[in-house]
């Protein structure tokens, strides 16, 4: 048996995807945790075990862990979150004493690039990922920390603007290079580890992407993607700020954004080596034909 979390979102979905197409030839079962089984089409209900509720509820992830072989972790957006900690550690720990109470073997979760960096004690969103990393690794299953930097779709949440205007925006200097990956790899690479549970003990699997780009790399891609220019503007940080508030998020969310945009454009997602293995398959040039340009378009 195999548990999802969050099986209606970007990463969680696909990687329930690929199960669907792939677990029952191996006679593997799946079960979601989904707070509203509505947001699954009928033909993915009938075909999984559904379990109702948030995964950061104790009584929730008791009911779902029983008789779980492995699980797949993601934490959601907790926008009014009082502390990163309580966002991630804390929305865990329940899951963390159910991994134990029922024997669960094997954990693959989604984190961040940086451990082992001199900003990773300092990174926001990222130390706090790292911490709920030492966590679910404390209580002894077998875990795996999808160990990630950007992602393709975070450029999504701009489709008005480069419709619109030809700009997208972010914080880092524009010619600083970073891993940036598709989070359908990223739920490749999460699939693959939950269906082959060969491997034991701890550790990272970086997702890196085919290359590292700049915001200058982006800028050109997509400028020949849509055949007209799309420039890049850098956001200042107290930009950002009155951005994210404006939205309604908590003041220690933002200010976990906001150490995270500072150490990622201090080099934090440039500390591991890409090598065969840490190199996932689809460029941004694939991603912008495949996925931006239709969004834009539409």
């Amino acid at each position: 048996m195999i548990v999802i979390t969050a099986p209606t979102g970007q990463i969680g979905g696909r990687v329930l995807g690929i199960l669907l197409d792939e677990a029952p030839e191996r006679g593997e079962e799946l079960r979601v945790i989904v707070r509203d089984p509505g947001k699954l089409p009928d033909a993915v209900r009938a075909r999984v075990d559904v379990v109702t509720g948030s995964h950061g509820d104790a009584e929730v992830v008791d009911r779902a862990f029983a008789g779980a072989d492995a699980v797949f972790w993601l934490v959601p957006p907790h926008p009014q979150a009082p502390s990163l900690d309580a966002a991630y550690s804390g929305f865990t720990r329940a899951a963390a004493k159910a991994f134990t109470a029922h024997g669960v073997g094997h954990v693959v979760g989604v984190s961040a690039l940086g451990r082992g960096t001199p900003a990773a004690g300092r990174a926001g969103h990222v130390t706090a990922s790292l911490a709920m990393d030492d966590l679910i690794a404390g209580t002894g299953v077998a875990y795996r920390a999808l160990a990630c930097g950007s992602f393709m779709e975070n450029l999504l949440r701009q489709v008005a603007s480069i419709r619109d205007d030809g700009v997208f925006t972010d914080t880092a200097t524009a010619d600083r290079t970073a891993p940036m990956a598709a989070t359908g790899d990223i739920a490749a690479a999460a699939a693959g580890l939950l269906l082959d549970r060969s491997w034991t003990g701890t550790g990272e699997v970086p997702v890196l992407g085919p290359e590292d780009l700049s915001a200058n790399d982006m800028a050109r891609i997509m400028s020949e993607v849509f055949g007209r220019p799309i420039r890049y503007q850098r956001q200042s940080l107290e930009d950002v700020r009155a951005a994210l508030t404006g939205r309604g998020m908590g003041n220690a969310l933002v200010e976990g954004y906001l150490d995270m945009m500072r150490a990622k454009d201090d080099g934090i997602d440039e500390g591991v080596r890409r090598t065969p293995e840490t190199t996932s398959p689809t460029t941004f040039r694939q991603w912008c034909e495949e996925v931006l340009k239709p969004a834009v378009q539409a």
